[in-house]
C-alpha cells in the first residue's frame, strides 16, 4: 500500500528508547534517527502524537521503595519532560513543526494540556509530544498514552519496543517463545502478558482502541506499520 491505513496515531516510546545503548540519558544520535523516521511518517500526511516515557532518567515505580510514592511519580514525569524537549528539538532539526504538552504546568517549558488545543495542533500539521504522564501519581505513562490517544480520537496506539511483538514468554530468556500476530485484549489481560499495564489495556478494550507493538530498532517500522503493512502484533477486541 502507498497510502497511510491509519490518519491519527498516537506512538508510545519509551524513554530507554531515547537512551539507545548507553542506558542513562539521551543519545542524541539515536533521538536524530527517530526523529528522522517520525518526519518520513509525517510526511505521508499522517497525524502524529507522541507520549514518552522517562525510564532513561528516573523510574518513580522502582524508587516508591526507598521513598514516598506520590514524590517518586512526581520526579518521574520531570524526567518525560526533559524526553519530550530533546524529541522536540530533534523533530524541528529535521524541519517538522511540534508542541510539547506538560500534563503539569510549566508555562516557561511547555504548552498545559487541553483536548481542544491538541487536537487542533494536529489538525494543522504539527507533531504533538505529551509530557508529564496523566500528571496524577500511580499512573503510568502507559496509562497516560491510553488515555491521550482516546483524547485526541486517535485511531491506534503504536507501542515500540525492543522485540518484535507480543510472545507467550520472554524471547531474551525463553529461546522457542511464540509471537501473537492477533490477540485479544482479554487474552493479554488473562494471560498477564507485559504488553502495557493492566490500566491501560483495560481502557483500550472499553473503548475497543487497537494497539500495535512492534520493534523500533528496525529502520522503518513506524513508516510500515502506518502503511497497513503486516509487522510487529496488534491487540484487538
Amino acid at each position: 500500500m502507498s497510502s497511510p491505513v491509519y490518519k491519527r496515531i498516537l506512538l508510545k516510546l519509551s524513554g530507554e528508547a531515547l537512551a539507545a545503548d548507553k542506558g542513562f540519558g539521551v543519545d542524541s544520535e539515536r533521538v536524530s534517527e527517530i526523529a528522522a523516521e517520525i518526519t518520513d511518517v509525517h510526511k505521508l500526511g499522517v497525524e502524529i502524537a507522541i507520549v514518552v516515557g522517562g525510564g532513561n532518567f528516573f523510574r518513580g515505580v522502582e524508587q516508591s521503595s526507598d521513598m514516598d510514592r506520590v514524590s517518586a511519580d512526581h520526579m518521574g514525569m520531570l524526567a518525560t519532560m526533559i524526553n519530550a524537549l530533546a524529541l522536540q528539538n530533534a523533530l524541528e532539526k529535521c524541519g517538522t513543526f511540534t508542541r510539547v504538552m506538560s500534563a503539569i504546568e510549566m508555562n516557561q517549558v511547555a504548552e498545559p494540556f487541553i483536548r481542544r488545543r491538541a487536537m487542533r495542533h494536529l489538525e494543522k500539521g504539527r507533531v504533538v509530544i505529551f509530557g508529564a504522564g496523566t500528571g496524577n501519581p500511580y499512573f503510568s505513562t502507559d496509562t497516560a498514552a491510553s488515555l491521550r490517544a482516546m483524547e485526541i480520537k486517535a485511531d491506534v496506539i503504536m507501542k515500540a519496543t525492543k522485540v518484535d511483538g507480543i510472545y507467550n514468554a520472554d524471547p531474551a530468556k525463553v529461546k522457542d517463545a511464540t509471537m501473537f500476530d492477533k490477540i485479544s485484549f482479554t487474552e493479554v489481560l488473562s494471560q498477564g502478558l507485559r504488553v502495557m499495564d493492566a490500566t491501560a489495556i483495560s481502557l483500550c478494550r472499553e473503548n475497543d482502541l487497537p494497539i500495535i507493538i512492534f520493534n523500533l530498532n528496525t529502520y522503518g517500522n513506524i513508516r510500515r506499520v502506518v502503511l497497513g503493512e503486516k509487522v510487529g502484533s496488534i491487540v484487538t477486541a
